[in-house]
């Protein structure tokens, strides 16, 4: 392996429901959602490299109400090799870590529903960054 995780945290975590009325009718306009995932690095020292992976949710149409979700999920990682590639630096920023932190960042995205009393949520399992990675070097 090419890098160590040295630490994770929660860099920033928005759960909003405006008022009551956005909460009522929440169940049946969370069709009209999507999931949303992106993903920032930012070096921190010479083989230091932060990593956010953020999830929310966005509407698709113009019209709904809407309701503010998000998290921010910060990952701190060592570069080991210090002659690593290009490519093989930017396959752990957007392919490795992040699917190494997606199901913890899930875990607390779909907690702060079901807590807020909605169970039907869906949110896949898993995510194929590799896949995404692919698709954004091939656009």
């Amino acid at each position: 392996m090419n890098y160590k995780i040295i630490s994770k945290y929660i860099k920033n975590l928005d759960f909003k429901i405006p008022d009551s009325e956005i909460y009522s009718s929440l169940s049946k306009e969370i069709p009209n959602y999507k999931i949303n995932i992106d993903i920032k690095s930012e070096q921190i020292k010479e083989s230091i490299i932060e990593i956010e992976t953020s999830l929310s949710l966005i509407p698709n149409k113009e019209n709904i109400k809407k309701i503010n979700t998000r998290i921010v999920y910060a990952t701190i990682i060592k570069i080991l090799n210090k002659k690593i590639d290009k490519d093989s630096l930017e396959k752990i920023i957007l392919v490795e870590v992040p699917s190494s932190v997606y199901s913890e960042i899930r875990k607390i995205f779909l907690f702060l529903f079901e807590t807020s009393g909605f169970k039907e949520i869906k949110v896949n399992e898993a995510v194929n960054f590799e896949e995404l990675h692919s698709k954004r070097k091939n656009q």
